[in-house]
């Protein structure tokens, strides 16, 4: 029988083993109730020995990709898979890359952990921005924590969280290698924020200077990407639910409301926002 072993049982892992559905074994920080604590060795490797697929979705710590760190021993003959980021690629200045572009991203130790999972066999996903219910760009503007950035040349692509789902359950029978899985609408932040504040009646977030953002966010907004998703297509058969991100807000609407979705305006055809 299958089974599923999840490295950091998060937001979109949670939405992978759903997807799947087989039996899940998953660990967490804290062994919550239903998942082992990361630090329980003897638990964890007992588990992984009663996997058929492995699945990680814990970031870089340091210099160190925790799991391979603690684990790698323990993954020969498994069905691997890696959580990664499209920020390995780097500034584009707004081109297109797949995934034969070359890895520079700023981030060396996700790099590093990228170029490690593809050298053990794993099917590496690399992800842009995630969101979905519960976190999406309506639940910024409906907080109050959303901004505009006034910088309308930058673009970046993003992903619904149940796409990504379906992409890594597609993974499970396909050869080893890197995937992006990204929508086929990259545009500006700001055109997805006007989008939000308007399917919920909601006056236009501030224009944010750079300035005053963390170093962290000003370093996203220095990138500038299109990333494009056709290996995914065609080799795993994939294709996103939600390929552009009014289709995505509408069904988190949806999902929020059942009023939401009618409320929302409609897309006219050629409309980018």
């Amino acid at each position: 029988m299958s089974r599923l072993f999840i490295f950091g049982l998060g937001y979109a892992a949670s939405a992978i083993a759903d997807e799947s559905g087989w039996p899940l074994l998953a660990t967490t920080r804290d062994g919550r109730a239903g998942t082992i604590r990361f630090d329980d060795d003897a638990a964890v490797r007992a588990g992984l020995a009663a996997s058929t697929h492995v699945l990680s979705s814990v970031p870089p710590d340091g210099d160190d990709d925790p799991v391979l760190a603690r684990y790698a021993d323990a993954l020969d003959g498994r069905w691997l898979g890696y959580l990664s980021s499209t920020g390995v690629y780097g500034d584009a200045g707004g081109a297109w890359v797949d995934e034969s572009a070359p890895i520079r991203g700023r981030r060396a130790n996700r790099n590093a952990a990228d170029a490690a999972w593809l050298a053990l066999g794993a099917r590496v996903f690399r992800l842009p921005g995630i969101y979905g219910p519960g976190r999406s760009p309506l639940d910024r503007v409906a907080s109050g924590k959303a901004h505009r950035t006034g910088l309308a040349d930058q673009v970046f692509s993003r992903v619904h969280v149940a796409d990504i789902a379906s992409g890594v359950v597609a993974g499970f029978t396909a050869p080893a290698g890197a995937y992006n899985l990204s929508d086929d609408l990259p545009c500006s932040q700001d055109r997805v924020i006007e989008r939000a504040a308007a399917m919920l009646g909601l006056p236009l977030p501030p224009i944010v200077p750079l300035d005053t953002l963390s170093p962290a966010a000003r370093a996203f907004y220095a990138e500038n990407r299109r990333v494009a998703n056709g290996k995914a297509k065609r080799v795993l058969g994939w294709q996103p639910h939600y390929p552009d991100y009014r289709l995505g807000l509408r069904a988190v609407s949806a999902m929020t409301s059942p009023t939401a979705a009618s409320a929302a305006p409609p897309a006219a055809s050629g409309d980018q926002r």
